[in-house]
């Protein structure tokens, strides 16, 4: 029998955010999108810090949308 996509979907969703990180990076990885992008140790790290203090709440997160709309009315 296959596994059924959306129990586990169901089930990493329990999880705690830093576990459903670690599963969403390896799906990711796990595709082959073409030409594989080299991240410097040091690219690597800062994406950990942010992914870290996104965890934390130390940092608000803004839509991408709101951002957008916001330049646009400031520059059109």
């Amino acid at each position: 029998m296959k596994p059924d996509p959306k129990k586990r979907i169901h089930e990493a969703m329990q999880l705690e955010s830093s576990s459903r990180a670690l599963v969403a990076e390896t799906l990711l990885e796990s595709l082959d999108l073409g030409a594989d992008v080299e991240i410097s140790k040091e690219g690597r790290e800062e994406i950990r810090r942010r992914c870290e203090a996104i965890d934390e709440g130390a940092i608000d997160l803004v839509q991408g949308d709101h951002v957008l709309d916001k330049f646009r009315r400031k520059y059109d």
